[in-house]
């Protein structure tokens, strides 16, 4: 498939644990349960997935780059904790072409106020929260329409 048909999914800190970390919070799907259903998901809308996980800002922000330089359709990107903190992710947002989605498993604004601030989000072209694993599935059905 082109790359114009490719949708990344970059996964930010302690992701790799779903499924075990804090499963009351995050659900008890790992990353290849969701990754698995994104794929099943794309098929049918011609569309191929990236996933992808680091615990390193730096990956995430190359990763960004390099969707940007393939030409992908979108990225669907869940920066974990770096979404409250890195000013580098919401830069490198800013300076590529590609739309980003921002997406969570539980919904920051529900939860403690160090999280209600998303700089991440203030970058991307929106943000869907709090569904769980179906928020991947959301936004990929927004990706595809993009």
């Amino acid at each position: 498939m082109s790359d114009q048909q490719t949708i990344f999914v970059l996964n930010g800190p302690n992701l790799n644990l779903l499924g075990t970390r804090e499963p009351d919070v995050y659900g008890r799907d790992t990353l290849d349960d969701i990754a698995g259903r994104l794929e099943d998901q794309a098929l049918p809308l011609g569309l191929s997935i990236d996933m992808r996980q680091s615990n390193h800002e730096g990956h995430l922000i190359d990763w960004l780059h390099e969707a940007n330089a393939a030409g992908a359709k979108a990225v669907i990107l869940n920066p974990g904790a770096y979404t409250h903190t890195s000013i580098a992710l919401h830069d490198a947002i800013k300076a590529i072409k590609v739309p980003v989605i921002e997406v969570h498993l539980s919904n920051p604004h529900a939860r403690e106020a160090f999280r209600h601030k998303s700089l991440v989000g203030q970058a991307a072209k929106g943000t869907i929260a709090g569904f769980g694993a179906m928020s991947y599935a959301l936004a990929l059905d927004a990706a595809a329409k993009l």
